[in-house]
């Protein structure tokens, strides 16, 4: 049995019975019962991936995959491919949007290079927030998707098990929440092109304008992934063949990284539309897995909401992000802390000596 399979084949569903007592719990604290809403369906949530109810995340990690993308010579983006790695650059040193955020939420930033072009050179010393970086360089960058395949098949096994590795390492150090981020000049086309394949909507319904295109260039986007589809006729029922026709190394390792997470029952944040069809992905190799996930915001990407709709998830919120890097995902740790301040900080009906509804004292 490959790793993959293994790793899938040990992903069970949420635990019920942990998340029976969370709900226990919450409905004994002083407030109407479910009167915080999405805190308390987070708290539920957290219990049953986890497997116990009062978990806790002393530990957490946001992981930023990165790696470029050949499709950017047919003009897709607003800006350079050599970005991609000047990025990676600026995480490291610690000046990027991400790093402000994690330090915030009290995260390190674990910057993985699955397939950077250029050579990642730190102009400054890192400062506050800086982040390290992991070498897993399967090919500096993919191929050009509008006219073959991104990469070969094992390629992106390669990059998947990228994934599955450092899900591995982060729960052997004991991590237990872990945000996913990513970085690749031009993956939004990919992104775009790996959705409309999986689910069969038309590339225009899926594509956005990624780094802030106009509205020729979006125009352009639109038929080079459907060039790309057409060109490559990816497999649906091979996910990984998916990815291997339409690209990114950094996707595919966060495939991975989601999968082999859930096997460790490690939360998992998904940021915006780049990690969000990278689960999708993942999806159509565990569908158990999007149950054990956390959807972090909706993005204004319109492949997002596509996306968000197909799994059956409900974003925590909606503040029109669309830069990446994992920092919708890093806000939404700051909401894992409150639903866990309110579960274990709040008093009880019975310790506090208030009244239950109906006006009846708590029993113990």
């Amino acid at each position: 049995m490959s790793r993959l399979a293994a790793t899938i084949d040990r992903i069970g569903g949420l635990d019920e019975a942990a998340a029976a007592l969370a709900a226990r719990h919450l409905d004994r604290l002083t407030k109407p019962p479910g009167s915080l809403g999405r805190l308390e369906e987070l708290a539920i949530q957290l219990a049953g991936i986890t497997g116990t109810p009062y978990p806790t995340f002393d530990r957490r990690t946001i992981v930023v995959a990165a790696g470029d993308h050949g499709v950017v010579a047919q003009g897709v983006s607003a800006y350079p491919a050599g970005v991609t790695g000047q990025m990676v650059a600026n995480f490291i040193a610690g000046g990027a949007a991400i790093n402000a955020l994690a330090a915030l939420v009290g995260a390190e930033v674990l910057v993985v290079d699955v397939g950077v072009a250029s050579d990642v050179v730190v102009r400054a010393e890192p400062g506050r927030g800086g982040g390290r970086l992991l070498s897993r360089r399967v090919r500096p960058g993919t191929a050009d998707l509008s006219v073959g395949p991104a990469m070969s098949h094992e390629e992106a096994t390669s990059a998947v098990g990228v994934g599955l590795e450092l899900a591995a390492q982060l729960a052997a150090k004991g991590v237990r929440l872990v945000a996913l981020g990513e970085m690749g000049i031009g993956n939004t086309t990919a992104a775009s092109a790996i959705v409309a394949a999986l689910t069969g909507r038309p590339p225009r319904d899926v594509a956005g304008r990624g780094t802030g295109v106009g509205e020729a260039t979006w125009r352009r986007k639109v038929a080079v992934i459907e060039r790309g589809i057409r060109v490559n006729r990816p497999d649906l029922a091979d996910p990984i063949g998916v990815l291997a026709a339409l690209g990114g190394l950094e996707i595919a390792c966060l495939v991975g990284l989601a999968l082999g997470l859930a096997a460790e029952r490690i939360p998992v944040i998904v940021d915006g539309f780049i990690t969000g069809a990278a689960l999708l992905a993942g999806s159509r190799l565990c569908p158990r897995l999007p149950a054990l996930v956390i959807a972090a915001h909706r993005s204004v990407e319109p492949g997002h909401t596509v996306v968000l709709q197909e799994l059956g998830l409900r974003p925590l919120f909606d503040l029109g992000l669309r830069l990446g890097e994992g920092t919708g995902a890093a806000l939404a740790i700051t909401l894992v802390d409150a639903a866990v301040r309110i579960r274990d900080d709040m008093a009880t009906f019975e310790s506090a000596g208030v009244a239950t509804a109906g006006g009846q004292a708590a029993q113990g």
